[in-house]
């Protein structure tokens, strides 16, 4: 039984299993590339008229390449320490699960129909369940100490082969900062000293583009029309949804009529957040940006998933606004949260 400062962590932290502080990023990247290898992949089927590889009885369904591609990132990330090596097996994993979910129609129907209708919304509904896990796994518990002082841990232990740009040491540092307190915290921080200085780091484009992406978002959201635009998008998808709603509702789509049933009320309860978004809003900035972004969830959650039903990969647009609106959400309240983080201190 553990004893002393042990004792008071987590069961999953005393078996060693910390969590990565960049983890919903590298899970982003993941689901990002298997909806993007989806609808690449339907688009170029489409294009080139559905074409068979194999002969002779054979058939290599792109279900075998998705395979493939997901031990190649199991292979990726069994091999190498250090978070670079995260960023390859994320993408290298969303390409192999992407052309996999793709052919879920193929196992769901006794004929492998992969023009099933309901595939679209079944491989959103996948998406959607993977997301709540990231959420319920990294965002409804902050990080331990001991978590901050394991993650700038991993990242010495790449150091110590391949060195530290600056940068890199002082994300450790910071790390190790926030670990304080926390058995090893010193030689933790000692460690990171000792590494090696070094100029080359090994390339992370996908980790460049997020942090570009939240930078552009960031000064986006500083502009005061950019919560007119936030509210008008929302807005305005919740406008195409409900269109898709009275199609269903008038029989101009051949889909149950609970489906429009379902999309009418999820909208209904998006614009309803939108108002009290409007009404809190100018007292309470914060207030209203919680409330747009519960309603951009619920579309996520429940309206998109059913326009899929209803028409399909045509809802795709409205996917687009409803996540582009959350990922700016995200970065503002998540300034938010820093600033107000750091008022106490400058005190």
């Amino acid at each position: 039984m553990s004893t002393g400062p042990l004792a008071r962590r987590g069961r999953l932290l005393r078996l060693g299993a910390a969590r990565d502080t960049s983890a919903v990023r590298h899970l982003v990247t993941f689901l990002v590339v298997a909806v993007a290898t989806v609808l690449v992949t339907r688009f170029l089927l489409a294009a080139s008229g559905y074409p068979q590889v194999g002969g002779g009885g054979l058939h290599v369904a792109h279900v075998l390449w998705g395979g493939l591609g997901m031990a190649l990132a199991v292979v990726v990330l069994l091999s190498w320490v250090g978070p670079a090596p995260r960023s390859l097996g994320a993408a290298l994993g969303g390409i192999g699960f992407g052309l996999f979910v793709d052919e879920i129609g193929k196992f769901v129907t006794s004929d492998n129909d992969y023009f099933y209708a309901p595939t679209a919304a079944l491989i959103y509904a996948v998406v959607v369940v993977l997301v709540l896990l990231v959420e319920a796994l990294h965002g409804r518990r902050a990080h331990h100490p001991a978590e901050y002082l394991a993650v700038a841990t991993d990242r010495a232990v790449a150091g110590v082969a391949g060195g530290f740009t600056d940068a890199e040491r002082e994300e450790a540092r910071a790390l190790v900062e926030r670990g304080g307190g926390e058995p090893a915290a010193d030689e933790v921080a000692a460690l990171v000293e000792a590494v090696p200085r070094d100029d080359v780091t090994v390339p992370d484009p996908v980790r460049a583009l997020a942090v570009r992406a939240s930078g552009w978002f960031a000064e986006a959201m500083e502009h005061r029309w950019a919560a007119t635009v936030v509210v008008v998008a929302v807005l305005g998808t919740s406008a195409g949804s409900l269109a898709v709603a009275l199609r269903v509702l008038l029989g101009d789509v051949a889909v149950p009529t609970w489906v429009g049933v379902g999309i009418l009320l999820a909208v209904t309860a998006t614009v309803a957040c939108v108002v009290r978004a409007l009404v809190v809003g100018p007292r309470d900035h914060r207030a209203g940006a919680v409330w747009v972004r519960r309603g951009v969830l619920v579309s996520l959650l429940v309206t998109q998933l059913l326009a899929f039903r209803a028409v399909q990969w045509v809802a795709v647009a409205g996917l687009v606004v409803d996540l582009l609106v959350l990922v700016a959400l995200g970065v503002a309240l998540g300034r938010d949260d820093e600033l107000r983080t750091a008022r106490p201190r400058a005190r």
